[in-house]
C-alpha cells in the first residue's frame, strides 16, 4: 500500500492540521482517508502526526508493505535514519511512527514534490478549516458548539494490588504494582506524543487525585511532558466506607439489602461512606474550576473510575445510570471537551491502545 501524508500550521506555530491517504499500490484507488485539526502546533508536528495517522490506517487495512510518500524532507530523512530527531516535541512522534512501522514487513520513505502530494495537502487544509471556531455572528457548526473548548484528557491510574483482586478501592492509599508502573509509563508515552499536550513548548497542566496510585501515574505523565504535577481533592475516588477492601460478592454478602439498593440508586451511600451522587457534585465543582482556570486549553486529569465516569456523564449530559453501564479499564484514556457556550463533546472513551 501507499501512504501519502501531510500537515500544516497557519503561523508555525499556529492552527494546525494533518491529512493522510492510503492507496492501493497497483490500482491507485483510495482505501482510507484521515484528517484532523490539531489546535495550535507547528508544521513539523502536524506532518509527523499525519504520518502516524497514515501508518495506523494502513495497519488497520492489513498492509504488509508500505511506501510512504511525503513532501516533508525533514520527516523522510529522519524516518529513513539519515537525520537525527533533535527536537523534543518530535521525538515522541518519531518513536510512535517507528513503532508502527515495525509492524510491517517493509516500510520505504520517499520525498515527493508538494504538487504530487495534493491529496494529503487538501485533507490537511480541510482539517485546519473545519477546526476554526465560528465567529459569534456566523452559523454554528452542526454540534451547535461555539468557541474553543477546554479539552480534558482523562487517564485512569494503573494497576494496584487491590485492582488485581477487584476489590473496592476508594480512599485506601495503595501504590501501583510493577505492571501498574509499566502501564503508567505507556500512557505517559502516548500522551507525550499527542500534539495538543505540548503546544509551543508549554506542557498541558497535569491534575491528579492526591492518592499514591494516581500521583504515581500522573508523575509519569508530568515527567514525560515536562509539566509540574498538581493535585485536587475533588478528584478522589468514592469513599466506600466499611466496604473498602471487600470484593463485590463480599460486600453483597455482608449487607445484601443495602448493597442491592446501592448498585441501583446513586443517592445511597455505603455504610460509613459516600454516595455516587455526592461524588458527582464534587466532580462537577472540579470541572467548573478546570474550565474557568484553563479555558480553551488541554488538561491532563488523572483520577479514578467514578470521577472519570462523572466527567464523561457531564460531557454526555447523561443520567446517573451511566455510572453502572460504562466500563473503564486500568490506565485507559478518555477525552471530553467543554465549550464556553455550555456545549460539550465526548471524543474518546476507555481507549487502551497504548497498552498493546
Amino acid at each position: 500500500m501507499i501512504v501519502e501524508a501531510d500537515g500544516g500550521s497557519r503561523g508555525n506555530p499556529g492552527p494546525g492540521g494533518y491529512g493522510a491517504v492510503v492507496k492501493d499500490a497497483e490500482s491507485g484507488s483510495v482505501l482510507a482517508e484521515r484528517k484532523e485539526g490539531l489546535g495550535v502546533t507547528t508544521n513539523n508536528v502536524a506532518e509527523y502526526t499525519g504520518l502516524v495517522a497514515g501508518l495506523t490506517a494502513a495497519a488497520e487495512l492489513g498492509a504488509s508493505t508500505v511506501d510512504v510518500r511525503m513532501d516533508s524532507k525533514l520527516v523522510v530523512e529522519q524516518m529513513s535514519g539519515r537525520w537525527k530527531v533533535k527536537h523534543a516535541a518530535l521525538q515522541p512522534l518519531a518513536e510512535q511512527a517507528r513503532e508502527l512501522a515495525s509492524r510491517f514487513e517493509r516500510v520505504r520513505y520517499e520525498w515527493i514534490p508538494r504538487a504530487q502530494n495534493s491529496h494529503a495537502d487538501r485533507l490537511a487544509n480541510e482539517a485546519m478549516d473545519e477546526q476554526a471556531a465560528p465567529a459569534p455572528s456566523s452559523p454554528a457548526r452542526w454540534t451547535g458548539a461555539r468557541g474553543k473548548p477546554t479539552r480534558l484528557l482523562l487517564l485512569r491510574h494503573g494497576q494496584t494490588e487491590m485492582s488485581v483482586d477487584r476489590r473496592y478501592s476508594g480512599r485506601g492509599d495503595v501504590p501501583l504494582t510493577e505492571l501498574g508502573r509499566q502501564q503508567a509509563a505507556a500512557a505517559a508515552k502516548r500522551l507525550a506524543a499527542m500534539p495538543e499536550v505540548v503546544v509551543g513548548g508549554e506542557p498541558a497542566p497535569v491534575i491528579a487525585s492526591p492518592l499514591t496510585r494516581t500521583k504515581q501515574t500522573a508523575q509519569a505523565v508530568a515527567d514525560a511532558i515536562g509539566a509540574r504535577l498538581e493535585t485536587s481533592q475533588g478528584l478522589l475516588e468514592t469513599d466506600f466506607g466499611q466496604w473498602e477492601g471487600l470484593t463485590f460478592a463480599e460486600a453483597a454478602e455482608r449487607d445484601p439489602e443495602l448493597h442491592g439498593r446501592w448498585i441501583r440508586d446513586v443517592s445511597v451511600p455505603p455504610p460509613g461512606g459516600e454516595s455516587f451522587e455526592l461524588v458527582h457534585r464534587r466532580v462537577l465543582k472540579v470541572r467548573d474550576e478546570l474550565v474557568e482556570t484553563y479555558a480553551g486549553r488541554t488538561v491532563v486529569v488523572v483520577s479514578h473510575v467514578t470521577p472519570i465516569k462523572s466527567l464523561l456523564r457531564l460531557g454526555l449530559d447523561a443520567g446517573p445510570s451511566l455510572l453502572f453501564r460504562l466500563h473503564l479499564d486500568l490506565a485507559s484514556l478518555s477525552v471530553v471537551e467543554f465549550y464556553p457556550d455550555g456545549n460539550a463533546s465526548v471524543r474518546l472513551v476507555n481507549d487502551t491502545c497504548h497498552l498493546g
